[in-house]
């Protein structure tokens, strides 16, 4: 048998365990550390942030919109669980296979760090080098306390063979009057050290990431505290007010106007930036520009502000899906700006068919100049719902374009507006085979009754939202099981860039049934009930629930 494949106990615990523990706390000590660098160049060089970016960067388009259907809002948080569990094992691996390889299992830790300095360099909102200083230095210190902490273990030794007995000169007994092992199982073994060595690390470990969350979390002061005093000015254009019957008394249907903290949220941001408003720039240039610009947040807040109820989409949104909100914005006319630049529109002879939108967290976004520019409430965003715009929201600044999916339009934290053409240039998800242009697809969604419910025989309301923006809404229509298409009572319309509400008052009989809705929008286009993906310019397809009527 080979003696030397056995785990080494010492006093009674594993080596390859007291390896893996040395392996963890050197984990550890690095994510702390780099976490306490982070906060002297910025918290989105931190390993976890920068590895998990680069992640969501080279996702399958596929994989990453699964993820926003399984976890929502939460896809983010369940990213950065997922990479600290696997720097977990890592970490536990590491340190095991350092208790027979000591330099080895340190280099593999200096390993990490190379790749979370890589990860942290190469990310789009990387400008300079130092990026990779929070993954090397915590990798360095991780490296030395894992060796330290292994070298407290003493060598391995060999489990202990029966000796012959010594009966000649110089022979040596234990106690007991028996021979020496050879090789002693705990030779160089300081218990007492590496206990001393393993709290200390750890408690300075939670001392450096908690100083380097509480250094992090200070940087956004300052754009909290601007934006406490952001004072909207009123809006020289304000929107009409929600005709009476836009919002339908019916229980459980979506509400007219959604809540801020209700208002869906998908980008690829794994920190929400905190932008103080007292610095943010935005430059306009490109081709077709003939006066460049740089504006401040007090810029744009002295020029003619417009107040417009319109409803955004994500273009992840399923069918049937939550990625769809109806808010009222405060902003500045995009048009009116770029004319000012004098940009002019391809239709009328401009050079430039693509409006790249670029965010402080390294987004890009591509938009059709013309839609821009065709007459529809294209904004630069600064309020929502009567306040300024929440930092989830793209705080200070963001853009939006009635019609267009989020993805080809609604750049949050914007900072940089360039004009190019769509041959020039592929934004971020462009690059990741979703299609250049994206109007918005003619969808409904039935709100009430939730799938598998089971209402009582009688009079069933059910109502729901439909949306067709810059188009508007002409008709809803709901089936029961394979009966036919029967039109729905349709809510008052605010503006053909809103959703409107419908309902319609079913005779349920008891049984299982099947309800369909469909919407038919201004154009007299109809909505498909081919089903396609997300994927690369927004679902299709007829929404349905099953419910049982009791």
């Amino acid at each position: 048998m080979d003696h030397d494949a056995r785990p080494t106990p010492l006093h009674g615990v594993p080596r390859l365990s007291l390896g893996a523990l040395s392996g963890l706390l050197a984990g550890y000590a690095a994510i702390a550390v780099a976490e306490l660098v982070s906060a002297a160049v910025r918290p989105e060089s931190g390993p976890v942030i920068a590895v998990g970016g680069a992640a969501i960067d080279r996702t399958p388009p596929a994989v990453k919109d699964w993820a926003i259907q399984k976890f929502g809002t939460d896809d983010k948080l369940v990213l950065q669980l997922g990479i600290l569990a696997v720097l977990t094992v890592l970490a536990l691996v590491v340190g095991a296979l350092a208790t027979r390889w000591r330099l080895l299992g340190s280099l593999g830790v200096l390993a990490f760090g190379v790749i979370g300095a890589a990860a942290a360099t190469s990310r789009p909102d990387s400008s300079s080098v130092s990026d990779a200083l929070p993954s090397v230095v915590g990798a360095l210190v991780g490296a030395c306390l894992l060796y330290w902490l292994i070298g407290k273990l003493g060598r391995s030794g060999r489990a202990a063979t029966p000796a012959a007995p010594v009966t000649g000169p110089g022979a040596t007994a234990d106690d007991d009057g028996d021979p020496a092992p050879a090789h002693p199982q705990d030779e160089g073994w300081d218990r007492r050290g590496f206990i001393l060595t393993a709290t200390a690390a750890a408690a300075a470990s939670t001392g450096a990431g908690l100083a380097g969350r509480a250094l992090n979390g200070s940087q956004g002061q300052n754009a909290v505290a601007s934006r406490k005093d952001v004072v909207l000015p009123a809006p020289s254009s304000r929107a009409a007010a929600v005709p009476k019957g836009a919002a339908l008394r019916v229980k459980d249907i979506s509400p007219y106007m959604t809540p801020n903290g209700d208002f869906y949220r998908v980008d690829t941001a794994l920190v929400v930036p905190k932008v103080d408003a007292t610095r943010w720039k935005l430059r306009i240039h490109g081709k077709g520009v003939s006066r460049e610009r740089t504006l401040s947040f007090d810029d744009l807040l002295k020029m003619p502000l417009v107040e417009r109820n319109i409803t955004l989409t994500c273009v992840s949104n399923e069918v049937g899906g939550p990625y769809v909100g109806n808010a009222r914005w405060i902003g500045v006319r995009l048009a009116d700006l770029l004319e000012e630049c004098g940009v002019r529109p391809p239709s009328k002879g401009g050079p430039a068919d693509q409006l790249v939108a670029r965010s402080v967290d390294g987004m890009t976004i591509g938009s059709p100049v013309d839609e821009v520019m065709d007459g529809r409430d294209a904004l630069l965003a600064v309020g929502m719902n009567g306040e300024p715009l929440p930092f989830e929201h793209g705080f200070p600044v963001r853009m939006l374009v009635p019609g267009l999916y989020g993805y080809v339009s609604a750049c949050k934290w914007i900072k940089d507006i360039e004009l190019t053409t769509f041959d020039a240039y592929d934004s971020y998800w462009v690059k990741r085979d979703w299609a250049q242009r994206a109007p918005i697809k003619t969808e409904s969604r039935i709100d009430t009754p939730k799938p598998f419910a089971r209402p009582k025989a009688g009079t069933v309301m059910v109502a729901g939202v439909a949306w067709a923006q810059h188009r508007g809404i002409d008709k809803v229509e709901v089936r029961v099981d394979d009966g036919p298409w029967e039109e729905a009572r349709l809510a008052a319309e605010d503006t053909r860039d809103t959703w409107r509400q419908w309902s319609y008052a079913w005779q349920a009989g008891k049984g299982g049934h099947t309800l369909t809705v469909r919407a038919t929008d201004r154009t007299g286009e109809t909505q498909t009930e081919k089903r396609t993906r997300t994927i690369p310019d927004g679902a299709s397809g007829w929404h349905s629930v099953v419910v049982t009527v009791d």
